[in-house]
């Protein structure tokens, strides 16, 4: 069976149980025991005192370490699983573990219940579990804001991304994108901690989403059938402090009809981001849930390419 087929089972797999609760209660999940790694070698190889050259060369031997060490066990069971369907279930089950479509879109919609309800307080709760920003600032605009780019950003870093990669190198590559992607999290920061140690993984991930991310906005502004996000997508998203975030973020504004990124507050400091379709009026409750909806039929766009795939790869 074709790389292709694999990441439509696990993907399928994913979509409908995600990562059982009873299984991270008990052995927590892969890109846990992925940040312990790389945490343990930020404090063994970061150091302070060091300038900046080395913490770079630091970073570069840290990544090497986290991808090399991660992908490994993920090859060995790709290289020696029979090839039979039994087999292949197993890998399918395996590489579900490292697709996020389902807690994604659960995570945002945790989000928007509260907040389509007028309860701020929880909301505010929940958006803070997926972004950044400080959500005591936030009111009901700035949360919907937060948690459409959360939703349409991780949608390439978390679904586009590892299957693209999978497709293209099978387990191994899966695993390898979701070591890299993690790196970038933890570690590639443009802040005084982890500028020059954080620097090698920050450029890798770059180069790693380069095409998923564009991939990721194509598919929102085609099922939004908003044919007019297309240009709000080109001329956009260069505007984005990201190379790559920009796209799919640009798309969600454009296809909703809402602007998104501009200022937000990190750590009790406003940063100055530009906006996406700005003119457009801020985004609300509801277009949380609408582009919750827009989501799913991205994804069940995705779905459809790779079924199509697997029946012209395997000949059916």
């Amino acid at each position: 069976m074709s790389a292709l087929a694999l990441m439509l089972t696990a993907w399928l797999i994913e979509a409908v149980f995600g990562w059982p609760k009873c299984l991270y209660d008990h052995i927590k999940h892969p890109v846990v025991w992925l940040g312990s790694l790389i945490n343990a070698l930020n404090r063994l190889l970061n150091r302070t005192p060091w300038p900046h050259h080395m913490r770079y060369v630091a970073g570069i031997v840290s990544s090497l370490i986290v991808i090399s060490v991660f992908v490994a066990p993920f090859w060995l069971i790709s290289d020696v699983m029979p090839n039979t369907w039994l087999g292949f279930g197993v890998e399918a089950l395996i590489a579900s573990s490292l697709i996020a479509s389902r807690s994604l879109y659960d995570h945002v919609a945790d989000v928007a219940a509260p907040l389509v309800l007028g309860d701020i307080d929880k909301a505010r709760s929940a958006v803070s579990l997926i972004v950044g920003r400080d959500p005591e600032y936030l009111n009901s605009a700035g949360i919907a804001r937060a948690g459409l780019e959360s939703l349409a950003e991780n949608t390439s870093d978390g679904v586009t991304a590892p299957i693209f990669w999978g497709v293209i190198l099978g387990l191994p590559g899966l695993a390898g994108y979701k070591a890299i992607n993690t790196l970038d999290s933890m570690v590639g920061h443009k802040n005084e901690q982890f500028a020059a140690f954080g620097g090698f993984a920050a450029r890798v991930d770059d180069l790693a989403n380069f095409i998923p991310a564009r991939l990721t906005g194509f598919l929102f502004v085609l099922v939004s059938l908003r044919f007019s996000a297309f240009g709000v997508m080109f001329k956009d998203a260069g505007n984005h402090r990201s190379l790559n975030a920009g796209w799919p973020e640009a798309a969600m504004a454009g296809s909703l009809g809402v602007r998104l990124s501009g200022p937000r507050a990190y750590g009790g400091q406003t940063g100055r981001d530009q906006w996406l379709n700005e003119g457009a009026p801020d985004p609300s409750a509801d277009d949380l849930s609408l582009g919750l909806n827009l989501y799913l039929r991205a994804l069940l766009l995705g779905l459809l390419s790779l079924v199509i795939g697997v029946l012209a790869l395997e000949g059916v």
